[in-house]
């Protein structure tokens, strides 16, 4: 697609391996960090030949890790596992097909209301066209055994490129979603063809409810985020202006009120496609984070920004990264306030996984520690945006190594961090 930007660094080798050393993990951090006490690789659940993983955690602490596999007819079937205190339970399938639409950027995800009850989202082809495809929402009341056909929770019925979800569970047992909807890009009246941030819910019983815009004009292929704070859902992304600047904004909602979209910061970015390279979100209470890539002033950058009013205001931005990031960035918000943040770093000829905590008050100047580096990568598209999730004392960190012939396919690295008290 021609308005796309494709950000890419040639020439960078996957790391190839399955020991510690070979994947990069740290089986202990440098001496001077001081956010783990341990790194360790955990057996990933997922085959070779698999990639796009993603992580869930209910709100017991219950790790879950989902990933695109292909199959040996060329299909595809998104799967799932449980963490338990035995290992990585039996995989199971929650949708298989020829017509999943699998992209290095625009992945699946999971949403655990507990161990039992799961909402899943993948892309399925809806025409011939090449951005052609729906989203897909399916729910299990067995922890994943089985699942219920999927549902389209768009309503347009265009053959258009709908994706980059972000889902979240509400109260009543619904599941609210946000997602990038094309539905412009069928229009034939002469109006410009530009992609919306669109939300919508849907029941346990698989009706849909509450279909709106919430944004009508965004960047055309950055992924959205979503937390939770005691006033209700934030959804990070980002913007597209009339100029062209996509900097990233949020949308709250407070009570039943969706707010209008507010900037997090005015980095004015202008760049006339999309850097493919989205924004993550966490947030306690009304303690809110913000992390994203930037390129503004032919500078990248990793920034982070804090709230402590559920997102409604930003403090200045702390930078994250160690001088030359790729981005792909995810976050998390510790109890007392800290944040880590996780990116893709350049090294020479290479990539890493790093990880760096800002303590409470980053915002005000407090500390922004030592990163730590948690596995050799490569900035190839085909390496993925890495995840990471916390459940009590622990981060798990999941990425794809790539391969690099259709002999040497693809596989999902897993690790395990300890947080230091």
């Amino acid at each position: 697609m021609s308005r796309r930007l494709r950000i890419r660094l040639a020439g960078i080798p996957a790391i190839a391996g399955c020991v510690l050393a070979a994947c990069g993990i740290e089986s202990s951090p440098p001496a001077e960090s001081r956010l783990f006490t341990t790194i360790d690789s955990l057996p990933s659940p997922a085959p070779i030949g698999s990639a796009e993983p993603n992580f869930a955690v209910s709100p017991d602490g219950d790790v879950f890790l989902t990933w695109l596999e292909r199959l040996p007819d060329s299909s595809y079937a998104l799967r799932m596992s449980r963490r338990d205190d035995g290992g990585w339970t039996q995989p199971t399938v929650i949708t298989r097909g020829r017509d999943l639409f699998v992209n290095w950027a625009d992945f699946p995800s999971l949403l655990a209301f507990d161990e039992d009850r799961l909402a899943a989202h993948w892309l399925q082809r809806s025409g011939q066209g090449r951005y052609a495809y729906d989203v897909r929402v399916a729910r299990s009341s067995d922890g994943g055994r089985t699942w219920t056909q999927g549902i389209v929770p768009h309503r347009d019925g265009t053959q258009t490129e709908h994706g980059f979800v972000a889902l979240w569970p509400e109260a009543d047992g619904n599941v609210g979603l946000a997602w990038l909807d094309g539905r412009k890009y069928a229009r034939t009246d002469g109006g410009e063809k530009e992609m919306m941030l669109v939300h919508a819910a849907i029941t346990p019983t698989l009706r849909l409810s509450n279909e709106r815009t919430l944004d009508p004009r965004i960047c055309d292929c950055c992924q959205t985020s979503v937390a939770l704070t005691t006033d209700g859902p934030i959804i990070a992304y980002r913007d597209r202006s009339d100029e062209e600047i996509r900097d990233i904004q949020v949308v709250r909602r407070v009570g039943s009120v969706w707010a209008e979209p507010t900037l997090v910061h005015a980095d004015a970015w202008k760049i006339d496609a999309c850097p493919v390279n989205g924004p993550a979100v966490a947030a306690r209470d009304r303690r809110v984070v913000v992390a994203w890539f930037t390129g503004a002033g032919d500078t990248a950058r990793v920034q982070l920004a804090f709230s402590n009013d559920g997102g409604a205001t930003f403090g200045p931005p702390v930078r994250a990264d160690d001088g030359n990031p790729t981005g792909r960035v995810d976050v998390l918000l510790l109890e007392g306030g800290a944040a880590v943040v996780s990116w893709v770093e350049n090294v020479g000829d290479r990539a890493e996984v790093r990880a760096r905590r800002f303590t409470e008050g980053a915002e005000r100047g407090g500390a922004r520690e030592p990163a730590v580096t948690i596995a050799h990568s490569t900035a190839a598209r085909s390496s993925g945006f890495p995840r990471m999730v916390a459940a009590d004392d622990e981060v798990y960190f999941a990425w794809t190594v790539p391969g690099e012939t259709p002999a040497d396919p693809s596989s999902i690295r897993v690790a395990r961090a300890t947080l230091a008290k």
